[in-house]
């Protein structure tokens, strides 16, 4: 049994133009490799909320409408302090000044549409689909599939860091104080961690670094450390070694078997 979105969701997708759909897609498709990254910022931001002065129901709310990682966390030892809200306002305004020069970078792009539309993309603008869509277009202008290409890419990375964040806040405010935010980097830390094994040389170099890590624990001035970086370094070397050599071996043996298949058979005159 399928899943078909009713028909009510389907209408508003249908009544946008098809390149804006195709773009929307490829958008979303290009940006999603920085899932994990984005998951694992926005749910150290949440954690960090949510072991501040603020209440689970606050840390959601300054979640939802502020959507800005580094200012939530500008911020956070001003409430803390009791400081006046115009600090606040002013600490938060300098920190995403560069949201300035990322919608004069977008300006030349969108200059036809209308005000409304200008302001709601400007509002869903962020510094890694900035960077993806500036490297993807580079004559500004309109062109079909543009506005689908950055909304596919703004819309994944906002739906993402919504969700990271709001398990941060949640499962942090399960967690002792005395954790401390400790637990949050590391648990930040792992989807990275997976994301960039991409070969068996680094799944190697996890395995050997994750055992030495947790045998060398007790050594004192964190040797474990760095006997675990060393091991890892000395195994994702080994097997790269390793899997050149099969390789070479592998094209040697094949231009060895292509000579062989090129020399004619001998005949019997030949052979006596």
């Amino acid at each position: 049994m399928t899943f078909r979105p009713p028909q009510a969701l389907l209408r508003p997708w249908h009544r946008i133009a098809p390149a804006e759909r195709a773009g929307f897609i490829e958008g979303a498709r290009y940006f999603a490799p920085s899932l994990p990254a984005v998951f694992s910022w926005g749910l150290v931001t949440g954690v960090a909320m949510s072991k501040s002065v603020m209440n689970v129901p606050e840390a959601i709310g300054m979640s939802l409408l502020v959507y800005a990682g580094s200012a939530q966390l500008s911020v956070l030892p001003l409430f803390a302090a009791g400081l006046p809200l115009w600090t606040v306002w002013l600490t938060a305004a300098i920190v995403n000044l560069r949201f300035v020069i990322f919608s004069a970078g977008l300006q030349p792009h969108f200059s036809y549409l209308p005000l409304w539309r200008r302001t709601l993309l400007g509002s869903f603008n962020g510094d890694l689909h900035f960077v993806y869509f500036m490297q993807r277009y580079a004559t500004p202008g309109h062109e079909p599939g543009k506005e689908g290409y950055f909304w596919g890419m703004a819309l994944t990375n906002f739906a993402m860091w919504q969700v990271s964040s709001i398990i941060g806040i949640v499962l942090a405010s399960a967690f002792p104080d005395s954790w401390g935010l400790g637990l949050a980097g590391t648990l930040a830390l792992i989807p990275v961690m997976v994301s960039t094994i991409n070969s068996r040389s680094t799944m190697l170099a996890v395995a050997v670094a994750s055992t030495l890590a947790l045998l060398c624990f007790h050594l004192p001035y964190r040797l474990g450390l760095v006997a675990a970086v060393v091991g890892a370094i000395a195994a994702g070397m080994a097997s790269d070694e390793l899997a050149a050599r099969a390789t070479l071996r592998g094209i040697r043996r094949r231009k060895l078997e292509h000579a062989a298949a090129q020399v004619p058979p001998q005949s019997a005159e030949e052979r006596s």
